[in-house]
């Protein structure tokens, strides 16, 4: 039996049903192809969407999973809670509380409650970006159950009998679905049963584990901060093995020299194409794919804010901060020329603290001043005071070497200034444009890499403001 309306659970009327859907969700979007999990593992290295893409799209939202197909995404990821009358939705949260400002327990709210509370990603894409309602499953396995592959996890770990019901209606549904869940818990025997492939993933308390509960599983899943040591344990065992939640090309092509197969992937159009912008974006109040601050390992805790008046973003949480621009990377050119504009908005730091940009990196891993980072690369900065210098820095070291200077004068709260750095095979020119003119030129080819970040360089406030970033 293809398509399904929602299954519901045990307790809920017949004569209530869920409401109509939302215009958005009567029509799937255009699909090549009809993939399936073996076409996924023919491939040296597949991609799902984890939770729609999420770096890209309010995630969970059936917007997110139908735009990460139209962006080439063979394959999906999706959570399942159940509502209080027995609603299966795509949710990772048992409660709406991180993406929503109206909290609720899903499991104790209604579907009729429910649909009117939408996810609101704005902190994280951007102020641009418009909130989505909270789909229900049936609607997003209608559209992509019978031509993706859905890796699919019932969140709450009770409502495994109801999804794999669900489950069992579509078309050739032991071809597109794979169970997943969490290496450490016990409902894997029921999807065998069943004639489903499953995806356990181990999280890092568990990784001690893995020669004992890697047997459970077809598949494996292995997190991006486990050491090479335990990605190669895994990988050993000589089952597909699916990193995950991958957002840079940096955690990627690692995973990938060592063995991973599949990526977990929140980033699908950044991770999937080599598409570089020539300009930021800051203007549009949507995040563009690929620029991500200096960790995701905190959720949202360090993502800069855009200022839609002067089409800017500030970078403002405390500590150290870096944000690299993968939307504008990497430059393949020998020869280019990257300008921006930065201000203080709100007053000074201390008139040493400094802020500026980093580049010539090799990938887009964290690159932050002061801090000890995996790359080598240079980093112009400015200071308060109006000291313009260039360093260069060498991978895992915490002080760079200072290559050239040039006294200016100090800043002022609120205004823009403009600079710009010029990059040929052998040599570096660092200038900053106003009444005068400030430049200076080294001669060093030392790194040519094709990243580069946004960087405030000092722990506490003010906040800083970037805009006009160009590579031409």
């Amino acid at each position: 039996m293809a398509g399904a309306s929602a299954l519901l659970l045990g307790g809920c009327s017949a004569d209530q049903p869920p409401p109509p859907k939302e215009d958005h969700q009567t029509a799937a979007p255009p699909i090549k192809g009809n993939w399936t999990i073996f076409d996924l593992l023919k491939s040296d290295l597949f991609y799902v969407a984890h939770r729609g893409s999420a770096d890209n799209w309010v995630e969970q939202s059936w917007d997110a999973y139908a735009n990460s197909v139209r962006a080439g995404a063979r394959a999906i990821e999706i959570s399942v809670n159940a509502t209080s009358d027995g609603v299966l939705v795509c949710h990772h949260d048992p409660t709406t509380r991180r993406l929503s400002k109206e909290s609720v327990t899903i499991s104790r709210t209604t579907w009729a409650e429910l649909s009117t509370i939408p996810n609101d990603a704005r902190e994280w894409l951007g102020p641009s970006v418009e909130p989505k309602p909270i789909p229900r499953l049936s609607d997003v396995l209608d559209a992509f159950a019978e031509t993706h592959v859905i890796f699919i996890e019932d969140k709450q770990g009770t409502n495994t009998g109801a999804v794999l019901d669900l489950m069992d209606t579509y078309k050739d549904s032991t071809s597109h679905f794979v169970w997943k869940q969490w290496a450490g818990s016990r409902q894997y025997d029921r999807p065998l049963a069943r004639g489903y492939k499953r995806w356990g993933y181990f999280t890092t308390d568990i990784m001690y584990r893995i020669k004992e509960l890697q047997a459970r599983f077809d598949y494996l899943g292995v997190p991006t901060t486990a050491s090479d040591n335990q990605v190669e344990a895994l990988v050993g065992f000589g089952k597909p093995v699916v990193g995950w939640e991958v957002h840079t090309r940096s955690v990627r092509d690692r995973l990938s020299k060592l063995g991973v197969q599949g990526m977990m992937c929140a980033n699908i159009p950044y991770l999937t194409k080599n598409v570089r912008a020539a300009a930021d974006t800051f203007g549009s109040g949507v995040r563009a794919a690929g620029d991500l601050p200096w960790t995701t390992s905190k959720g949202w805790s360090y993502q800069p804010s855009f200022d839609l008046i002067t089409s800017a973003l500030t970078i403002g949480k405390a500590g150290i901060q870096s944000y690299v621009m993968g939307s504008m990377a990497p430059i393949e050119k020998d020869t280019y020329e990257l300008s921006f504009e930065l201000r203080w908005p709100d007053g000074l730091p201390a008139e040493a603290d400094h802020v500026g940009i980093a580049f010539g990196q090799p990938d887009d891993s964290a690159y932050r001043v002061r801090v000890p980072s995996e790359v080598a690369g240079y980093h112009v900065i400015f200071r308060a005071n109006g000291v313009l210098e260039l360093f260069a820095r060498q991978a895992n070291s915490v002080e760079g070497t200072r290559l050239e200077a040039a006294p200016t004068t100090a800043a002022v709260p609120g205004q823009w200034m403009k600079f710009t750095v010029r990059v040929t095979p052998d040599r570096i020119s660092v200038g900053r444009e106003g009444l005068d003119i400030w430049d200076f030129e080294v001669q060093d080819s030392k790194y040519r890499g094709g990243y580069f970040s946004l960087c405030k360089n000092y722990n506490e406030g003010p906040p800083v403001q970037f805009r006009s970033i160009t590579v031409s």
